[in-house]
This record gives structure tokens, C-alpha cells and sequence, in this order.
């Protein structure tokens, strides 16, 4: 089954006072490249989010967005710094000796700020790094689901390429030793124009005949080429990541049809050359987006 490294995946939940939200996409990529974004007080997350990532994402470049707030404020406990508090109140009072006549109140204490201490409490790390794995595993299900669709989609085509490439091998097979029964009637025919008069050596056009049979003759490359056929096919029933895999197989089929192509010495042969060679130019263009 074919994986696409083209892919998108988002999930957002609340959890325990925490608004969670991850978004995976990925694009076609030679090898893995994985970035994560993370908020600046939960850089620790990182490393979990990359194991993770790395765990089920083979190949392609992949960026991962976490958001994450802390909803509840029972985490801050604010308390007075009496030893402060004391200190502005006595100052204050002194400054009644100059005949000020504002009365000192609550709500003048309150614009002294350093007089109160916000604490936070410490954030459990490791709880928090389970209840994100969760948000992101369930954002990987729908990620991973977009791939496999679009994988379905690529071998589908894949398959149409493959038949089609497949057809003209055959026509090269058919032809290949039409080629050589009509070079012996040339041969044939050009040897009785030259020597009217004289009996035609049947030897010698069979010896040359034969000669050149063998310098045109394309039965082992059209054999390897069915051959990559088959294990192209094959290749797409794993369930492993066979991108290179496949992208090795189309260099070798390119082999053999250049191969095909300068020994064939036909035009008819020369054609389906040109069209096997568009077609495994297009299955090559598709696999560079395959895990």
C-alpha cells in the first residue's frame, strides 16, 4: 500500500485546564525533516513531539504546530510582601509631617505593585507531555488517513502507467523480428537488382540476415523490463516505505528503453521507444511524491 508525504492532520481538545491544539502537514521531500513549533514556555515538548513524529513518518518535510494555553488560573497564587507593605505605610506617614492631607487607604496601598508576589505552581512535565502525545496521536490518525487516501489515488494511476507501459513492450516484441524478415527481403531485393543475371546466394543473405538480427536484437532488454514491471507491482503491496525503492526500479526501465532505442534501428520500434519513455517519465514524476 502506497503512503503519499503529502499530508494534513489537526486536533484540538481541552484537557485538564489545558486548550491543546496540534497540526501536522507534510510535502514531498528526498529525505525526513521534521520542524516543531512549540509555545516558548513549552519548548520541552519538543523532543516528544519529534520521537513521535519520527516513529510513524518515514520520509518528507514535516512541520509540527502545537498550541498550547493554560485555561485555568488555579495555578498562580498571589501573597503579600508584609515586609514591604509596612515599609510604604510608614513612609507614608512621615509624609503627613508635611501637612498632606490624603487619607492613607486600601486602594492607595494597591498601586504600589512589588508590594504582592504572584507565584506560579510548577507544571508537571511528564503529565503534561502524556495529555499532548494523546491530541497529537489522534491529529497523526487523520494525518496519516489524508496519505493513505492520496497513496490509493497515485497507485491507481501508477497502475494505469504500467499497463500501458506494458503494451508497448509488446508491440516491440511483435516487431523486433518483423524488422528482421524485412531486412532479408531487402536484401533479397537489392541483391537481385544488382545481380540480375546471377543466381542469388540464399547462404549469404541468411548469414546477413542473421548478422543483423543479432546487433538489433532486444529480447533481454524487453525481458529485464517486463521484469521491473513485475517488481514495480510488487514493490506497492508492502507495507513499508518503497519511494527510493520505486525510484531505482524507473531508472532501470529508463535503462532499457535508451537501450531499446539504440539498437532497435526501426522507426516503428523508434516510436514506442518515444512512448515508453513518456510513460516512465510520468510514473517517475508521481513517485517523488511516495514515502
Amino acid at each position: 500500500m502506497l503512503r503519499s508525504m503529502t499530508g494534513f492532520g489537526r486536533c484540538e481538545e481541552v484537557i485538564e485546564g489545558f486548550s491543546i491544539q496540534v497540526q501536522i502537514k507534510s510535502v514531498n521531500h528526498r529525505y525526513s525533516d521534521f520542524t516543531i513549533k512549540t509555545p516558548r514556555f513549552y519548548t520541552f515538548l519538543e523532543d516528544k513531539l519529534r520521537t513521535l513524529a519520527m516513529n510513524s513518518i518515514a520520509r518528507g518535510k514535516v512541520e509540527i504546530l502545537l498550541n498550547l494555553e493554560k485555561q485555568a488560573s488555579d495555578d498562580k497564587v498571589i501573597t503579600l510582601d508584609r515586609s514591604a507593605a509596612e515599609g510604604y505605610m510608614n513612609a507614608l506617614r512621615l509624609l503627613t509631617e508635611y501637612g498632606l492631607k490624603d487619607d492613607l487607604t486600601l486602594s492607595s496601598m494597591t498601586d504600589f505593585h512589588d508590594i504582592f508576589r504572584i507565584e506560579y505552581k510548577e507544571t508537571d512535565e511528564a503529565h503534561l507531555s502524556e495529555l499532548v502525545a494523546g491530541v497529537f496521536q489522534k491529529a497523526l490518525e487523520e494525518f496519516s488517513q489524508m496519505r493513505c487516501t492520496e497513496g490509493a489515488r497515485l497507485e491507481q494511476s501508477l497502475r494505469q502507467h504500467l499497463s500501458a507501459l506494458l503494451h508497448e513492450v509488446e508491440a516491440v516484441e511483435i516487431r523486433s523480428p518483423q524488422c528482421v524478415e524485412a531486412y532479408r527481403q531487402r536484401l533479397r531485393t537489392k541483391l537481385q537488382e544488382v545481380l540480375s543475371e546471377t543466381s542469388v546466394d540464399e547462404n549469404r543473405i541468411l548469414t546477413e540476415a542473421a548478422l543483423f538480427a543479432d546487433k538489433t536484437a532486444v529480447d533481454e532488454e524487453t525481458v529485464r523490463l517486463r521484469s521491473h514491471i513485475a517488481a514495480f507491482e510488487t514493490a506497492m503491496q508492502t507495507q513499508q516505505p518503497i519511494g527510493k525503492k520505486l525510484d531505482f526500479i524507473v531508472q532501470e526501465m529508463n535503462r532499457e528503453a535508451n537501450t531499446i532505442g539504440s539498437k532497435g534501428n526501426d522507426m516503428e520500434i523508434a516510436a514506442h521507444v518515444v512512448e515508453m519513455k513518456s510513460i516512465i517519465e510520468k510514473i517517475r514524476e508521481q513517485i517523488q511524491n511516495i514515502e
